[in-house]
């Protein structure tokens, strides 16, 4: 049984407290070790609207992992071996544009990546691939997110490109400018690797970026700073409860293949022929990569 053909797993990324919704049966909390380490957090497993559900703090419970120590290989790792068929993310992000107002969620179809340092592949020395990038989102699963958000009562954009950045710290203001002025859309430091790493796993992958300030870049608002961004973060936390809620509703647990290919785009993607593979590199790949290899 492949990812296309069995039921639907959803897998979310997001504060400790989106799966606190009425509706929700909590089956377990679970530890999990994968090849590169483990997630940020035990990851919750539970049934919502009929569809099998993991969530996972991206941040850790209490908000104890920075972004730039995000073990988003074991995170994303964990969700597959868990039995993951899509991924949904939910991030807190800025505003480089005036319609994109704080408390709109957009969701994004493109990045760009800042981030510096961080593994961005599970393939190494010993059995490389290259996947594409050029469509990073399934647009399936992002339509659906748009919609469930919407359902959720709240404004949505949809489309736009989030530059990732690697924090922890803010912008400058020349930073922000120089961002508004490439076209960028929203700003946040978590959405990368993490959409690479989903696209080699074949995990179908959408996000919403929650908006919760103008970055620094708007006059009548001045710099952010973290109390107004956890105020509007306490708002946009029922939304995001609402959201997966209904999202669940939208997929249902008769899963609908990605359009684009995702869960199949390994198939020419390794380019190390199998004689000349690393066998302990392999055996750690197996864990997102079986399908294939």
């Amino acid at each position: 049984m492949t990812d296309q053909t069995r039921p639907t797993c959803l897998a979310v990324f997001g504060g400790s407290g989106v799966y606190e919704m009425p509706g929700l049966t909590i089956e377990e909390e679970r530890e999990v070790e994968t090849p590169w380490g483990s997630p940020s957090a035990p990851v919750t497993i539970g049934e919502l609207n009929g569809v099998r559900v993991l969530f996972l703090s991206r941040h850790g419970k209490g908000h104890t992992v920075p972004p730039s120590g995000l073990n988003a290989r074991a995170n994303i790792a964990a969700a597959k071996m868990l039995g993951a068929t899509d991924v949904l993310s939910l991030s807190a992000c800025g505003s480089f544009k005036e319609e994109l107002a704080p408390g709109h969620f957009v969701a994004a179809d493109q990045f760009v990546d800042r981030t510096k340092g961080r593994p961005s592949s599970f393939f190494e020395e010993g059995c490389v691939a290259h996947v594409s990038m050029a469509h990073p989102v399934c647009s399936r699963l992002s339509e659906e997110a748009a919609k469930a958000a919407e359902a959720a009562g709240t404004k949505v954009h949809r489309g736009g490109t989030y530059l990732a950045m690697e924090g922890p710290q803010f912008s400058t203001l020349a930073e922000s400018e120089l961002y508004r002025a490439w076209g960028m859309d929203i700003i946040g430091m978590t959405a990368m690797p993490e959409a690479k790493l989903a696209r080699e796993a074949e995990l179908p992958y959408a996000i919403l970026g929650m908006v919760t300030d103008y970055d620094c870049w708007h006059e009548d608002h001045g710099a952010v700073d973290v109390a107004s961004v956890l105020a509007i973060l306490a708002k946009n936390r029922v939304h995001a409860q609402k959201t997966v809620d209904e999202i669940t509703k939208l997929i249902g647990p008769e899963r609908t293949p990605c359009p684009d290919g995702i869960e199949t785009c390994l198939d020419y993607a390794i380019v190390t022929p199998k004689e000349a593979r690393d066998p302990e590199v392999v055996k750690k790949l197996k864990a997102v990569a079986g399908r294939v290899l």
